[in-house]
């Protein structure tokens, strides 16, 4: 017998009371218990296929999940959702559908979720898009969730040095430049990842896996452990386990997601030197939970917070290394010695930040984290920039960088394409701000990164005398002065649609600024003769997209969330 009163969950509409016995003839069709049928369900899904590393030991841990939701008497009902794989995805048409998958998978969730009316979720993600994905579809659902990361790749070793698939891409401009031969570059690429798991360094995959901790969404610790590991089913195991008491408390997943919350995580992103994609995720989950947490709302927390985990790409280490000094809760110890966090947020465990880090001792001799005392710099690794070139924001990455300022003339392109052919070519020059535009969310559509074109940049030995900025994204692994994210974007008329070659730009990180040397009525005179480019992708899902999506500044999100909400889900 259930200890669970499932008059008031969801399931009840499928399988209490002789209305439902057409829905429990499925369940029996499956195997299924009577007792297993009174139980809560809980969906257990995962992005686990076989599209790369990232996903390919989900299964494995989904089967752990489902085991700890057993024990704890709840029903597991395993089902997958899709990812697109931004390593495979860069560098061509195909990273267009980055972005837009990550409202696929937090709307995939949403529809087996209420088409099958589970009681809780606990949500399995590998992959860069997956995470916000299944974390934004925990919010928007709002039964009680847990999220588990399926870990971080081992690195790879060349030359006694770990590499990482940064370094690859990196590799190609070094043999575009002449630098290495075609032997060593597929040397390279043999070795860099030697395992399953996402990308071993600081970017977007382990940046929001760091998130889903400081969000109070995941199990403390269970997300730097790399993939391969047999911890991640310990972990997997208690996360089952965990939404269970989260049900029998009716603990929600906007009970923890607060904005206090979102602060921490921001906090977060901006101390180990996060990716840049963190600023388009962070208000998109905000959105999910009816809260305005926009691109200036986190940059002024990145601008008030040490940067203190030396990660790669602008650091030395890998998830792998911050696991082993004791993983994402010591760099919240960190933060919360600092006085840099909100301590009272609930979390998954039931308890709060605070507790969950009182027995939490911050470690010596390593190099991994430092105190906020001792700082790798004073600000966070990721800086917001302001101008006439970006009134509705940018965003750039400077953690590991020397420089921070940048004034020099455009050299324009109106795809990534144009200017990775530029590039490859070596067309341009020292001092050059390339523009690449018209690759945002709305125009590209579905705002591609630019790795592929910035580490051929930084390939070539150029990374350190230009610099580059678009309406598009970058990857966590992009390293240099890139900035992206820029509004509003081109497709909509927005400033960065009205540069010319040679039009001097200045970027200036100190002082968040992001300017053209243009007058007011110059860019207005510029502006009645701008014509809108037309993007080739005029129906499917990626048409759909462009229709529907949002600024970056928002999140780059595709409907008005929670604050519109009129019935949530989860008391449906």
């Amino acid at each position: 017998m259930s200890k669970y009163d499932k008059s008031k969950l969801p399931s009840r509409h499928t399988s209490i009371g002789p209305s439902s016995a057409p829905h429990r003839s499925y369940y029996y069709a499956m195997g299924m218990t009577t007792e297993q049928i009174n139980q809560p369900f809980v969906g257990v899904v995962s992005t686990w296929n076989e599209s790369a590393p990232c996903n390919i030991t989900l299964r494995r841990q989904a089967q752990s999940v489902k085991k700890g939701v057993s024990e704890a008497n709840g029903t597991p009902r395993e089902f997958t959702t899709i990812t697109v794989t931004d390593g495979i995805a860069m560098g061509h048409q195909g990273m267009k559908a980055s972005l837009a998958s990550r409202e696929t998978i937090a709307d995939s969730i949403e529809l087996s979720v209420r088409g099958h009316s589970y009681d809780g979720l606990v949500g399995l993600a590998g992959c860069d898009k997956a995470l916000p994905g299944v974390m934004m579809a925990m919010l928007r659902l709002n039964i009680p969730s847990v999220f588990i990361y399926g870990g971080s790749i081992l690195p790879g070793v060349y030359k006694g040095k770990n590499i990482t698939v940064q370094d690859v891409f990196e590799a190609v401009g070094n043999y575009s430049g002449g630098i290495i031969n075609e032997n060593e570059l597929e040397e390279i690429e043999k070795v860099a990842c030697p395992s399953a798991g996402s990308c071993g360094g600081q970017f977007t995959a382990n940046t929001m896996a760091c998130v889903s901790e400081a969000l109070g969404l995941a199990i403390p610790n269970s997300t730097m452990a790399p993939a391969p590991y047999e911890s991640r089913d310990e972990y997997a195991y208690e996360s089952g386990k965990t939404v269970m008491n989260l049900l029998s408390n009716n603990i929600r997943p906007r009970d923890i997601v607060t904005i206090e919350s979102l602060e921490n995580a921001a906090r977060v992103v901006a101390a180990s030197g996060g990716s840049t994609n963190a600023a388009l995720h962070l208000p998109a989950i905000a959105n999910e939970a009816g809260i305005k947490f926009d691109l200036f709302d986190v940059a002024e927390i990145f601008k008030s917070t040490p940067y203190i985990a030396d990660l790669k790409p602008g650091g030395s280490f890998v998830a792998k290394d911050l696991y082993e000094v004791g993983g994402v809760p010591v760099l919240l110890k960190a933060l919360l010695d600092g006085g840099f966090l909100n301590t009272n947020c609930l979390t998954v465990t039931g308890k709060t930040v605070k507790e969950n880090l009182s027995k939490i001792e911050f470690p010596k001799n390593q190099k991994v984290v430092r105190t906020t005392e001792s700082p790798i710099t004073t600000t966070g690794g990721v800086v917001g920039l302001k101008g006439n070139l970006a009134p509705e924001g940018s965003i750039v990455k400077v953690a590991g960088m020397n420089r921070l300022t940048h004034k020099g003339p455009a050299r324009v392109f109106d795809a990534e394409e144009e200017a990775y052919k530029a590039v490859e070519n070596k067309q341009y020059k020292e001092g050059d701000v390339i523009v690449i535009r018209y690759e945002g969310p709305k125009g590209g559509p579905g705002m591609r990164e630019m790795l592929a074109t910035t580490s051929a940049i930084y390939g070539q030995g150029m990374g350190d005398k230009v610099a580059l900025i678009t309406d598009g994204r970058f990857s966590g692994a992009t390293r240099g002065f890139c900035i992206g994210h820029v509004g509003p974007e081109a497709a909509v008329g927005g400033p960065i649609a009205l540069i010319k070659d040679g039009d001097i730009i200045t970027i200036d990180a100190i002082k968040g600024i992001l300017e053209v040397e243009l007058s007011v009525d110059e860019l207005k005179k510029r502006k009645l003769s701008w014509v809108p480019k037309k993007n080739e992708y005029q129906s499917g899902d990626l048409w759909k997209y462009a229709q529907l999506v949002g600024p970056a500044i928002n999140g780059a999100v595709t409907h008005p969330g929670a604050e519109k909400e009129e019935f949530c889900y989860a008391d449906i």
